[in-house]
């Protein structure tokens, strides 16, 4: 996945590891999550849910790696507990208070990232990404 923001990389950043920004656009609209531990640093881990209708969907994982310019981790979804993704995100510095976000998730085989797909983790990330933009527009990070 490619996405161009109107923010800087380190803003970029900040809304991927601060707990309480990320919480405010990750996922799906119509979903609300909370932290259950985050330890954003390389080395780190955290664990979310998030909850629409009453219905819990709970993720954990590792940061392998943080940096300025991309984040290295693990994601995986308690639901279906074999399938570990291994996700790297690149913020390239575009110049001018853009950045364009490169996201890359590995999965085990095709069936899995198909199921992904068929799940809704798509449209999570497209309508989560929206609403990060709105944040950024209004500086809310």
């Amino acid at each position: 996945m490619t996405r161009d923001f109107a923010a800087t990389p380190e803003r970029l950043l900040r809304a991927h590891t601060d707990p309480e920004l990320f919480v405010r656009w990750v996922g799906p609209d119509g979903m609300a999550s909370r932290v259950e531990h985050w330890d954003a640093r390389t080395g780190g881990s955290w664990r979310y849910v998030s909850v629409r209708d009453g219905a819990e969907y709970w993720f954990h994982g590792c940061f392998h790696e943080i940096r300025s310019d991309r984040i290295v981790q693990t994601f995986t979804y308690e639901g279906e507990p074999d399938g570990v993704a291994l996700e790297t995100l690149w913020f390239e510095d575009l110049g001018g208070g853009r950045t364009r976000l490169r996201a890359q998730s590995l999965v085990d085989s095709f069936e899995s990232r198909d199921a992904w797909l068929r799940g809704g983790m798509e449209a999570g990330v497209e309508e989560g990404y929206a609403k990060l933009e709105g944040m950024l527009g209004d500086g809310a990070v």
